[in-house]
């Protein structure tokens, strides 16, 4: 019995701490810095607030991750802006719980400046 509870602590000991608690990012892959990214769940036109602001300097460049919070696994419209001044809704984007989903340029359709 001693030695199951030895083995089963020497097991939970490997397992890193916070292994399944990894954050959702967003990964800028448009051509422009990103200045406010809003989330809402897809269809529903009820846009979240600005997750740019969980960035040091509020924005998202090209090829920068962002960390999503307070937003549940699940399928979203994204809506953002960027410093050209252009506004684009990228539909039905699927947000894993720890995954990286991104938005690249050939995604874009319909932006308005």
């Amino acid at each position: 019995m001693a030695r199951a509870i030895a083995l089963m602590v020497f097991i939970f000991a490997l397992v890193p701490v916070g292994a399944s608690a990894k954050d959702t990012r967003f990964w800028n892959l448009t051509a422009n810095t990103i200045t406010s990214l809003q989330l809402s769940p897809a269809g529903k036109n009820d846009w979240g607030r600005n997750q740019a602001d969980n960035d040091s300097d509020h924005t998202v460049d090209h090829d920068e991750r962002l960390k999503i919070t307070d937003t549940a696994p699940g399928a979203y419209d994204v809506k953002f802006t960027d410093k050209s001044g252009r506004t684009c809704v990228v539909p039905n984007i699927q947000l894993a719980a720890g995954a990286v989903f991104t938005i690249e340029e050939k995604d874009l359709k319909g932006c308005t400046k």
